[in-house]
């Protein structure tokens, strides 16, 4: 039976003889046009061009193998290129080992929470943070290959001061790289519109590279002069624990954004089947994806939209066309790679910028602006910032953001109204809650939203007043469906109590939950209220506050109030 359950399992992932062939031409597709793309990773996240085809190669095969989503392709991704290209410890002597480092803690944070099943998370983002956040690492992913699209290099800091100063010193430009770059651009935009396609940026590489290589000797720099590139597979490359601290932070920032792409994949790219995969598992899958590519000399990958939209589009069936995507790649690497050393820096740079500008959503930008100033200012933010520190702080950053705004605007959607019974009836009208209490009277209130420590100040400013003619009154608060009260409330539910007494008034609190029961037990709260002002919820809805009602009436006549 497991047997059976197992095989049915593989085939709907893997497809039978009957997807293989419209499998094998999208995966020949998605391989051919991944090798340029992987070198340009490499050459965006700054370090050997290699490490990014690595990844290419290395994410694509065994994400296929593990994520939950059958055709989503893994990938290093434009983004996390950035971030990776500000990480200091991943340049100069050691770089492999904490690449290697870097990588495979990503991949276990994101195998974590994977196993938790934290893949609703990434929900609680805002969509004004994603979108500043985007926007801008297409703007940085522009800057970032102006020096190879120049061939000049400046000393400034930021990418932004770097491209200010390539502005300035415009005689000091490598007039032939700059040919180089901007013909790689316009073939891009040229053949796409052939039958080529998406191939059409892989002969654009091509070409601008056979023009290189007609220059003058050293006239435009090509990926041999920083690279070694050998007829052979990945080594193994071991992370260390002693780099595992200085690489915590752009660790969590580089899980956190390959698993928001991948969850955009697993929300909107549904499985064969029709069913859309759990981002859970595409969490596990990712998360494996990395810890193999940082083993195997590759950067951190993440669910990449537009290779798994190209992968598509082509006619992948099953997970068996990025199986082929990755053979592809391995075998241009066996055969060609010598030929791979060729490639002018200025065409990848070239490729790299047509991304970069078309990552620039500015319809999402529009929608932003047009829905409020809040949201506007939320983007502004994220973008200047991911503009102007380092990106593995600005993703952290705007995780923050979005927490402060969610609490902020659960905080202020606490709103009490007051429920007034007519004579015999059980169903109550709803009015706004008073300003303050007269006396003999019996308030019913009723809160709706989220009652937490950010809510209390709200939640107390619609209690009404205890005057001083409040006595022989009776403020009932309607505490049904919230689980957990905690300190900030209580101690405001506790001032109120006192000072409805100071003035001979009585609060009572109905619907309690037994959560609820227990805290103000265990806080003492409840003898301060008195525990026969305190009413566990019932099972039917209002029980609790019609019971609690009655009572305040039976002590108002034992009183001799009417």
């Amino acid at each position: 039976m497991n047997l059976r359950r197992s095989w049915r399992r593989y085939r709907k992932r893997f497809g039978s003889r009957a997807t293989l062939r419209q499998d094998l031409r999208a995966g020949v597709v998605l391989g051919v046009e991944s090798i340029p793309d992987g070198l340009a990773a490499g050459v965006l996240a700054g370090v050997n061009p290699l490490f990014g085809l690595n990844a290419y190669i290395v994410g694509t095969l065994a994400g296929a193998l593990t994520t939950g989503s059958v055709l989503m392709t893994v990938q290093a991704t434009g983004a996390m290129a950035v971030i990776i290209g500000d990480v200091p410890q991943v340049h100069g002597e050691g770089s492999a080992t904490a690449i290697a480092t870097l990588t495979v803690m990503a991949g276990i944070v994101m195998l974590g929470l994977g196993l938790a099943g934290a893949g609703s998370l990434v929900r609680f983002i805002p969509s004004a943070v994603l979108f500043g956040f985007v926007n801008a690492v297409a703007v940085n992913i522009v800057l970032s290959q102006i020096e190879n699209l120049t061939g000049y290099q400046s000393d400034a800091g930021s990418r932004i001061g770097r491209a200010g100063d390539t502005l300035l010193h415009l005689p000091q430009v490598s007039w032939w790289s700059l040919l180089v770059g901007l013909l790689t651009v316009a073939l891009i935009l040229l053949l796409e519109r052939t039958p080529l396609g998406a191939l059409s940026m892989v002969v654009a590489i091509i070409a601008g590279s056979l023009v290189a290589f007609l220059l003058p000797d050293g006239a435009v720099a090509t990926i041999g002069e920083v690279a070694t590139i050998e007829r052979q597979l990945p080594s193994l490359t071991w992370p260390s624990l002693l780099l595992a601290f200085d690489l915590i932070v752009p660790a969590l920032s580089l899980a956190l954004v390959g698993l928001v792409q991948g969850a955009a994949i697993s929300g909107s790219v549904p499985n064969p089947d029709g069913r859309y995969p759990s981002a859970s598992a595409d969490f596990r899958g990712q998360g494996v994806a990395n810890i193999a590519s940082g083993m195997l000399q590759g950067i951190p990958v993440g669910g990449s939209m537009s290779a798994t939209a190209l992968v598509a589009t082509a006619g992948a069936r099953t997970a068996t066309a990025n199986v082929f995507a990755a053979m592809v790649m391995i075998a241009t690497v066996l055969i060609f790679a010598p030929l791979i050393g060729y490639i002018a820096m200025p065409a990848l740079a070239g490729l790299l910028i047509v991304v970069g500008v078309r990552s620039v959503k500015v319809a999402q930008i529009a929608l932003v602006f047009r829905t409020g100033t809040v949201q506007a200012g939320i983007f502004l933010v994220t973008f200047v910032l991911t503009l102007f520190i380092p990106l593995q702080y600005a993703v952290l950053a705007g995780v923050g953001l979005a927490v402060v705004l969610h609490i902020a605007r659960q905080s202020n959607r606490v709103r009490v109204t007051r429920w007034e019974f007519d004579a015999g009836e059980t169903r109550p009208r709803e009015l706004p809650a008073p300003e303050s209490i007269g006396p003999r009277e019996i308030v019913v209130l009723n809160p709706y939203g989220a009652l937490f420590f950010a809510s209390s100040e709200a939640f107390r400013a619609q209690l009404p007043d205890a005057g001083e003619d409040a006595h022989q009154s009776y403020v009932i608060v309607r505490l049904r469906g919230t689980d957990e009260l905690g300190v900030t409330f209580l101690t405001m539910l506790r001032k109120y109590s006192a000072d409805l007494a100071a003035v001979g008034a009585t609060l009572m609190v109905a619907g309690v939950g037994e959560r609820v029961v227990s805290q103000l037990r265990m806080t003492g709260l409840s003898e301060e209220i008195g525990r026969e002002n305190v009413f566990p919820a019932e099972a039917r809805v209002g029980d609790a506050v019609l019971r609690a009602r009655a009572e305040a009436v039976r002590r108002q006549a034992e009183a001799g109030v009417e």
